[in-house]
């Protein structure tokens, strides 16, 4: 934003080249403009609120000291997904390195076996379209890291095939194959006789 409350007229690319420039409002701006999608790419990419915040923060600082290096090859959108889903993969691949346990009051159930943090509020607002949500929520968290990624951008953010390939950084007709898989396990997952 500009004084008084003006949206800003420059582009993304525009923006990008003005923080390297020196312009310390500049990359503030392009976050105002893209953090909400972000936020839920990552989310979707980790099914975790905790690692996507993270996820999107580790990503905000790696585009922000990269930014000298973006040459407007592809839309500073794709490239921002690209960074963020690539911190989400790699914060997943150092959990599974490093496996932690949640905190018994974050998963659900205290010693007095009353249910607490998250699982309570679940349960206090279980409706149809919460547990729909849960469903493939917990759905998508079972696909490999791989297939989820691709999923999350061309199912759920209609992001284009070939713009989801630029972000994921493989070729088209992997990302069609990832699709492919993922939607096939995500029927078995979701579908009648389902064990998610």
């Amino acid at each position: 934003m500009t004084g008084a409350g003006v949206p800003d007229p420059r582009t993304d690319a525009e923006l990008v080249a003005a923080h390297v420039a020196g312009d310390p409002e500049a990359f503030g701006e392009v976050v105002r403009r893209h953090r909400d999608r972000l936020w839920a790419v990552a989310l979707r990419t980790t099914g975790d609120r905790e690692e996507a915040a993270d996820a999107v923060q580790d990503a905000l600082v790696s585009a922000l000291r990269a930014a000298d290096r973006f040459r407007g090859d592809s839309a500073v959108t794709t490239w921002l997904h690209r960074i963020v889903v690539n911190a989400c993969l790699d914060r997943a691949r150092r959990r599974a390195v490093r496996p932690t346990r949640p905190l018994e009051e974050e998963t659900g159930s205290g010693d007095d076996g009353v249910r607490t943090g998250a699982a309570l509020a679940v349960v206090d607002d279980a409706t149809p379209h919460v547990e729909a949500q849960l469903d493939v929520t917990a759905a998508l968290a079972r696909l490999p890291e791989a297939q989820r990624a691709a999923l999350v951008l061309v199912d759920m953010y209609d992001v284009p095939v070939a713009e989801a390939a630029q972000v994921l950084g493989v070729a088209v007709g992997t990302v069609k194959s990832r699709c492919s898989r993922g939607r096939v396990t995500l029927a078995g997952l979701l579908g009648p006789g389902r064990n998610p």
